[in-house]
């Protein structure tokens, strides 16, 4: 089972990811924790040219063609061979990042951004999307007060970006309600928690 963690900056996705994987672990399951962009040799090093907040000069299109090269790479190296052993794979954001920072956030368009994954991935898409819903002015609070997380160049866009980005979270939740899960992330871990258990399971038992 391929399942995908999406979000605003600060939704909280990053933290859920770990917990279940411990808690599927514990279950028994083989389970896959990864991220993107990295997640292996190649991929992380593009993901620090793409994130380095020195890289101010970047090409909103040639942001997107190195998240679809990073996901190529992840994709062929350290997903598919795990999915092809029977692994659970949990991923730290995938294909929906793109279509709603680059495509609709910078302006491409999703179905350009669309076209350049589709290239990228090769039809492998996850068997479910959790959406972690929260706002972006409350993410961003959530971010300016954790002292330890890594600050990186999206992070410095203005609220009107990330206003953007989370409207497209919520019509691509819209679009494709067989695939994506709205999580309220604005709630205690607990319920979060949960809320997370309960949208695998429904997925589980199809």
């Amino acid at each position: 089972m391929f399942i995908t963690f999406e979000g605003g900056e600060g939704a909280g996705k990053t933290t859920i990811l770990r917990l279940l994987h411990e808690e599927l672990e514990n279950q028994g399951y083989e389970v896959l924790a990864t991220r993107e962009p990295g997640g292996i040799r190649i991929s992380e090093k593009i993901r620090h040219l793409i994130l380095d907040p020195d890289h101010k000069e970047m090409d909103a299109r040639t942001e997107a063609l190195l998240y679809a090269a990073a996901r190529r790479q992840h994709l062929v190296e350290k997903v598919i061979p795990a999915l092809e052993e029977g692994k659970i794979v949990l991923c730290d954001r995938f294909v929906d990042s793109s279509l709603v920072y680059q495509g609709v956030g910078r302006g491409i368009g999703i179905s350009e951004v669309m076209a350049i994954n589709e290239f990228a991935i090769e039809n492998w898409m996850p068997d479910v999307t959790l959406f972690f819903d929260i706002t972006p002015e409350r993410g961003l609070a959530r971010i300016n007060a954790n002292d330890e997380r890594e600050k990186n160049r999206l992070d410095l866009e203005n609220i009107d970006f990330h206003r953007k980005v989370y409207e497209a979270y919520l019509e691509l939740t819209a679009r494709y309600p067989d695939r994506v899960e709205r999580i309220d992330a604005d709630q205690p871990l607990c319920e979060v928690r949960e809320e997370v258990r309960q949208a695998i399971r429904r997925h589980t038992d199809h």
